[in-house]
Formats: C-alpha cells, sequence, structure tokens
C-alpha cells in the first residue's frame, strides 16, 4: 500500500542552476527539487513543475541508465512500486510533476489547465537536462501513463526533428490517450468545430460532467475498494473538471498523432485487453480500461513511427500499473521482457 504525508515546505534552486534536492511527501528515500517556469501563457500567474527521484539508502549505481516517468491527467507520481522496479533493474528513478499538477499546483491555478501541449516542453526539456546531468549524459527511458502518453509522444516527435535530439533511448507508454473515447458523434467534424470555438472563445469554461465518473477512482483508492493509497486533492476520485480549453489542445494533440509521428526510438505499449464505459462501480471495473477505448490505443499506435510493440493485458485496469496483483506482475514482466529487447536492440544499433 502506498502511504504519505502532506508536506508544505518549497524547494529552492542554487543560484548556480543546479538542481538542489528536499525531502519529497513520498517520504524516506524520495526527494524533490522545482523546476520554475515563469509566466504562465495561460494567464494563471507564476507556473512551476517538480522532479522526484527516488534514491534508496545504499543503493547500487545505476548502471542501466535513468527513467523519466510522466503521470496522465488528475494525476502526479505516488506510485513507490513502480520506482522500487526500476531501481532494481539497475535504473536511476525520476518522476515529473507537470505544471499544475500535484507538487506543482499552485493557489488560484486551475489544475492541469493547459492550452497548448507544446508548452510541456518547458518542463520536459528542462528535467531532461537535470536528470542527464546527473547520468552522466546516458539516454533517459520515458514511461508515461494517458494524457501523459500523449504529451511525451509529441514531445518526441518535435525533439526527433530538431537539430538537438531527444537523448531518449526507448519509451514506455501506459494506456496512452490517442484519441476521444465514447460515441462516434463525440469525434464528428460538427462537434470538433464546437469544441474548437468554445475553445477559443470560452476556453476556461467546464464541460457538464455526467454522475458516475469515480467508478475508475472507487476501483483503485484504498479508502473504497482499491489497494492504494494517494492524496486525493491532488488525484481527486472523480478527475477534475475538464474545460473546454483543455479539450481543445487534447484534440489538436490527437489530430498530430494520428497525422503521424516519428518518435524516432523504439515504444512499448501496454493496455488492458477490454474497454468498459460503466459508471458504477462493479467487478467489471477492477479487469477493464473504464476510461479509454483500447481498440482506439490498437488503431492509433502505429502512428508513432519506429518500432512500436502493442501488448494487451488481460484484466488490467486504465493504469496498467495500478492493476489488480496477477495482471500487474504481467505488465512488468511484459516490460522485463521488452527492456532486455530493448538493451540488445541499442548494443547492436552501436556497432
Amino acid at each position: 500500500m502506498v502511504t504519505q504525508t502532506p508536506d508544505t515546505g518549497s524547494t529552492v534552486r542554487s543560484a548556480s542552476g543546479r538542481a538542489e534536492w528536499v525531502p519529497d511527501v513520498l517520504g524516506d528515500d524520495y526527494q524533490r527539487t522545482t523546476i520554475p517556469l515563469g509566466t504562465d501563457p495561460d494567464g494563471e500567474g507564476q507556473i512551476e513543475a517538480t522532479l522526484v527521484r527516488f534514491r534508496p539508502a545504499n543503493s547500487r549505481p545505476a548502471s542501466a541508465g535513468p527513467v523519466l516517468y510522466i503521470h496522465g491527467r488528475s494525476d502526479y507520481f505516488f506510485q513507490r512500486h513502480v520506482a522500487e522496479y526500476f531501481a532494481e533493474r539497475g535504473y536511476a528513478f525520476y518522476a515529473l510533476d507537470l505544471r499544475k499538477c500535484g507538487r506543482s499546483t499552485r493557489p488560484g491555478q486551475t489544475p492541469h489547465y493547459v492550452t497548448n501541449f507544446a508548452y510541456y516542453d518547458r518542463e520536459l526539456d528542462e528535467a531532461m537536462r537535470i536528470i542527464r546531468g546527473e547520468s552522466a549524459g546516458a539516454p533517459v527511458l520515458l514511461v508515461a501513463h494517458s494524457t501523459g502518453a500523449l504529451t511525451v509522444s509529441l514531445w518526441m516527435n518535435r525533439k526527433n526533428r530538431s537539430s538537438a535530439g531527444h537523448g531518449v533511448s526507448g519509451m514506455i507508454l501506459n494506456s496512452p490517450f490517442f484519441d476521444l473515447p465514447g460515441p462516434a458523434y463525440l469525434r464528428s467534424i460538427v462537434l470538433t468545430a464546437f469544441i474548437e470555438g468554445a475553445g477559443w472563445l470560452r476556453s476556461h469554461s467546464e464541460i457538464p460532467r455526467t454522475s458516475g465518473d469515480d467508478a475508475y477512482g472507487a476501483s483503485i483508492h484504498s479508502s473504497l475498494r482499491g489497494e492504494w493509497d494517494y492524496d486525493l486533492d491532488w488525484k481527486p476520485l472523480g478527475g477534475y473538471p475538464v474545460q473546454f480549453g483543455w479539450l481543445r489542445a487534447v484534440r489538436r494533440a490527437h489530430k498530430a498523432v494520428q497525422r503521424g509521428l516519428d518518435v524516432g526510438v523504439p515504444t512499448l505499449i501496454l493496455r488492458s485487453k477490454l474497454s468498459s464505459r460503466a459508471k458504477q462501480f462493479g467487478d467489471e471495473i477492477d479487469v477493464v480500461d473504464a476510461v479509454l477505448d483500447v481498440t482506439q490505443i490498437q488503431r492509433w499506435a502505429g502512428c508513432l513511427g519506429d518500432r512500436t510493440t502493442v501488448v494487451p493485458i488481460t484484466g488490467a485496469r486504465h493504469d496498467v500499473l495500478l492493476s489488480a496483483a496477477k495482471p500487474r506482475a504481467k505488465a512488468f514482466a511484459e516490460i522485463g521482457n521488452w527492456l532486455d529487447w530493448l538493451h540488445t536492440y541499442l548494443d547492436e544499433a552501436d556497432t
């Protein structure tokens, strides 16, 4: 079970620009540093991101390189078991709470609100600079969930086309958010045009919510039917409200993926075998993706470019790595197999 305690302390950065690490809410072996981002282009004041690292006591030097984990929407990094898995395999583990998310949320700001996914490039670039600076320039393995997977796919496409390169060895995407689930009319030309207009004219207006949006949250949080304890202020059971401006940014990001990207590195995609749009909690919620449509994930996976491997996990939840014990173990086994392949592939590419 994951447990944590509140922490209202602030983090500073040294005058030299080097990251200064302070204790994190996850307790022993976890530290965090703040990444100042200046004025919010979406007009909500000064913003910052938060980079977390896992440094277990008496740990061996990281021989496999660094990992950077990026959360999804209405989410933040709390998954100790994920950090421990990668550390046991010899990785130096880091996780990034994006602007206005989790540790990076500040009073008066709209949680997770952004009107252009390219804005996230700033914290991703700076996180990579810090990580590679602490890892002798070793390439970074990206691990991302849901909207975070959409975010890093677009970022990788932009970096792969730039002269500076990306410094990434591969990606593991956990239920990537590549399309809008639900009835076909939600993806129609008419509704897409409406979202575009509303996102421009009423960007902060919230989209009406439906009842039962907390069924997935109920399946994972320890206060109800789950085994995971996390901060409900940072990850509400029913998620944060969605604004038209954010949804417009998402639909534009979806279009970019569906036109085809070139991320430039091998990618492993994990997803549940089945989806369900059930709004009430029941046993079914525990063994399906109750958030996204897995057929959409499968459909658009090939649009990333390079080598993409898709592995359906029977009995997995939306966050595959928060599934029940058996499918979770299967997912980690698949990750291990793919990492073994990736190391061989990269070694052969260097010869």
